[in-house]
């Protein structure tokens, strides 16, 4: 009988075991595997033996904040001066109209769309601030030989390509913050970049208002635009190549001792930093996540508005009666509104280490807009249509502030460039539906589109209600799951610590890494 208990005793403790280390494995603790961690590993190694005080981490920031966000800003001017360069052409003698114009539009998406998956994934094996400069030399010539040719399907070709180009802009630049800076650090610095999307608003304008001057005796002015912003991308591509760093393990900028600072600055928040190897089990769980879900959704929301609005916004505005010199002027204080939101979210989301609230406040003041343009619909009441139009860029910020939020809550690198190729395929698809969301059947109002936005974000709204409930709810299950494993373990803070250095760079996903918090 007592041999009995005892073999049943020992099944008992066989079995419990079994079951603690499928638990161990499924939190990455007993099971954690460096050997195929993050390149990080060759350099600081499992555990942190450096240690470097505030005021030398504090001049650390200050010296990547010279280069990295301003040639990240650099990038993001030249890109999305090139991608709304259709928009100043639509009005300075651009020979393709109607339903073509929509297809041209529609053509930067569909190339967009084509070559994402393929260039984050590619990106992953190369040097990522070098193939990014690349490609922005590449994209620079595309864009100049816009001016070569007024034939649909040229042209058509051709903003596809420029799309395939584009592609990887977004995607590396993320990967590039999240590898550089901490969790709190990160919307702020992506804000900073992603602010030129405003600001090209304004400097275009004004820029396609002095060659709107030209008499065309030489070349069409549209053909000058593409020309000058073509050129300009060139140069940019090459100060990304030559000075924009690919991580902090081979940054050339960096003293070694800096880059290991670098490191052990952003080891805590369990990001981790590059991994040149693809793990199939991360796509796995990225397509499972359904956050990622969530985000795409999140992401299609608001680039249908974006689509439409950074192809038609002149049109709206030249349909209040003014123009075209006029429109290009009128249209640039929308630029300004929307980069102080830009920068308003960017800060909030980091000072209060929120991703969602700053989305509700960019999102509000576009559904006003849209409200009045569609109310005031026919009025002569110009000043306050264009405060609408103004009003109605804000949503912008939302994008920036998604970016952000894959940035802070998605660790594994595969995990990362899967769902910032998800993020920017969707981004493509979005703008594709948004350029014919606005139809020539329904100008000069376009009351359908107006209305299409308005609905779209307010549906936004609740979904980033949802995903900020559920980060909340899943970082209380994961510290209600640390303490239970400090009680069974007998761990001390210390021992939490010490596993948590252990944890930071061995690519591991955050569902797979019990250490990792979520920032709602």
């Amino acid at each position: 009988m007592s041999s009995e208990t005892s073999a049943a005793k020992t099944l008992d403790e066989v079995e419990k075991s079994s079951q603690l280390e499928t638990y161990d494995e499924k939190l990455g603790l007993d099971t954690l595997d460096t050997s195929n961690g993050d390149a990080a590993l060759q350099l600081v190694g499992a555990r942190a033996t450096a240690h470097f005080s505030e005021e030398y981490n504090r001049k650390l920031r200050r010296k990547l904040d010279l280069v990295i966000p301003t040639i990240s800003a650099a990038v993001y001017f030249s890109q999305y001066l090139d991608k709304t360069s259709l928009n100043y052409a639509s009005i300075m003698g651009l020979p393709i109209v109607g339903q073509n114009y929509n297809l041209v539009s529609m053509a930067f998406y569909l190339g967009y769309l084509f070559w994402e998956f393929p260039t984050v994934y590619i990106s992953q094996k190369l040097r990522l601030a070098k193939y990014l400069g690349g490609n922005i030399v590449v994209w620079g010539i595309i864009l100049m030989l816009h001016a070569s040719t007024t034939n649909f399907g040229a042209f058509f070709a051709l903003r596809f390509l420029l799309g395939m180009c584009e592609s990887c802009v977004t995607p590396c630049l993320i990967l590039i913050v999240s590898m550089f800076y901490k969790k709190d650090e990160q919307a702020t610095r992506i804000s900073w970049f992603y602010i030129m999307n405003g600001l090209t608003q304004v400097f275009g304008g004004f820029v396609a208002y002095g060659i709107s001057f030209d008499n065309g005796k030489v070349l069409p002015p549209y053909k000058i635009i593409y020309i000058l912003l073509g050129a300009l991308a060139i140069v940019i591509g090459i100060v990304v190549l030559i000075w924009l760093p690919d991580s902090p393990v081979n940054a050339s900028m960096l003293t070694k001792e800096e880059r290991i600072a670098a490191l052990e600055r952003v080891r805590n928040d369990q990001g981790g930093t590059e991994n040149k190897k693809f793990k199939k089990d991360q796509v796995i769980e990225a397509l499972t996540d359904p956050r990622t879900w969530l985000v795409v959704l999140s992401t299609l929301l608001t680039s249908i508005p974006n689509g439409a609005l950074s192809n038609f916004s002149n049109m709206i505005i030249k349909s209040f009666g003014y123009t075209s010199k006029q429109t290009l002027i009128l249209s640039t204080p929308g630029g300004v509104i929307g980069s102080a939101m830009v920068i308003f979210c960017g800060w909030y989301s980091d000072k209060k280490g929120e991703r969602m609230i700053p989305i509700v406040f960019a999102l509000i003041p576009t559904i006003i807009g849209s409200a009045i343009l569609i109310g005031l619909n026919g009025s002569a009441n110009k000043g306050v249509l264009l405060f609408a139009v103004y009003i109605i860029g804000t949503f912008g910020s939302a994008l920036s502030t998604i970016y952000a939020y894959n940035a802070s809550n998605t660790s594994g690198h595969t995990k990362k460039v899967t769902i910032n190729a998800m993020t920017m395929a969707t981004f493509s698809i979005g703008n594709i539906i948004g350029t014919e969301i606005f139809q020539p059947k329904d100008a000069p109002a376009y009351i359908p589109g107006k209305t299409a936005i308005m609905v779209l974000l307010i549906v936004q709204l609740f979904v980033s209600f949802l995903l900020r409930w559920i980060n909340v709810r899943l970082n209380r299950k994961r510290k209600a799951q640390l303490e239970e494993e400090k009680a069974r373990r007998g761990w001390t803070d210390d021992d939490v610590q010490q596993e948590r250095e252990r944890h930071a760079f061995a690519d591991l996903t955050d569902r797979q890494n019990i250490f990792f918090t979520y920032t709602c």
